[in-house]
Order: structure tokens, then C-alpha cells, then sequence
């Protein structure tokens, strides 16, 4: 996997080992989230449902979704605030992870538009994105 020179990244890099799947990596960043910010970040902050394989009727589905504001390639985790965190979750070793279509042209956009962006590579890394962020 490789990173884009502009997108910072969070977490060990050179890590390469066994590690959980990026759903679990990003269910643990929410409940530490929640955990520690109950009122206020734990609210507020979002996984915008999009990834996923979709057949026959799921492609129609697809099209109002996406009529309705689905974005395709949209990060990980995004926190409305000012600026916007929008970070995208991999693996810890990031080499059992694959941009999926439509996730660097998102983040980049994210990026020009002033938010504050980032990869991160497990919940670990993803937390530190977020301390960096809300200090």
C-alpha cells in the first residue's frame, strides 16, 4: 500500500505482523471514543456506511443513495468541527490493507478543502490522529 506524500500517517509504518481486520480496528476507535467523550465527540463523530460488494437490486439501491449524498471512496471517520477530521482506518500492518476506489480522491479533496486528514493505521493510530487533532 502506498501513501501519497500530502496524507499524513498515524501510527508504525514499518509494523508487520498479525493484527485485527479494519472493522474491528474501527469499532474499537468508536468505543474508545465513546468511552472517553460521551457528551461531546462520541456524538458527534460518524462512519459514513459505503463500502461493500452490491448485485442486481443493490445497484439501484446505489444510485439513490448516492442521489441522496452517499459519497463514494468517504473516510473511515469523519467528526464535524473546524476544521472537519476525516481520517481513513487501515490495518496496523498496513500491508494487508487496499485503497478502495474512490478513498484518495475523497481524502484529497478533504485536504484541499481545509480539513484536517489523515491515515491511520490501527485504532491505535487512529487515536493518535485524533489527540493530534483535538488538542
Amino acid at each position: 500500500m502506498k501513501f501519497p506524500t500530502w496524507l499524513p500517517i498515524y501510527g508504525d509504518p514499518s509494523y508487520r505482523g498479525d493484527c485485527p481486520k479494519e472493522a474491528a480496528e474501527q469499532a474499537t476507535f468508536f468505543n474508545q471514543l465513546r468511552k472517553h467523550y460521551p457528551d461531546s465527540y462520541g456524538i458527534l463523530a460518524l462512519h459514513p456506511k459505503n463500502e461493500g460488494k452490491r448485485s442486481g437490486a443493490q445497484f439501484q439501491q446505489l444510485a439513490r443513495d448516492k442521489a441522496l449524498g452517499l459519497s463514494p471512496g468517504a473516510a473511515d471517520v469523519v467528526i464535524p468541527g473546524s476544521p472537519a477530521f476525516v481520517v481513513e482506518i487501515k490495518r496496523r500492518d498496513h500491508t494487508k490493507s487496499s485503497w478502495q476506489p474512490g478513498q484518495l480522491p475523497y481524502l484529497e479533496a478533504a485536504h484541499n478543502a481545509g480539513c484536517f486528514v489523515g491515515v491511520a493505521l490501527g485504532w491505535q493510530g487512529a487515536w493518535e490522529a485524533f489527540c493530534e487533532w483535538s488538542s
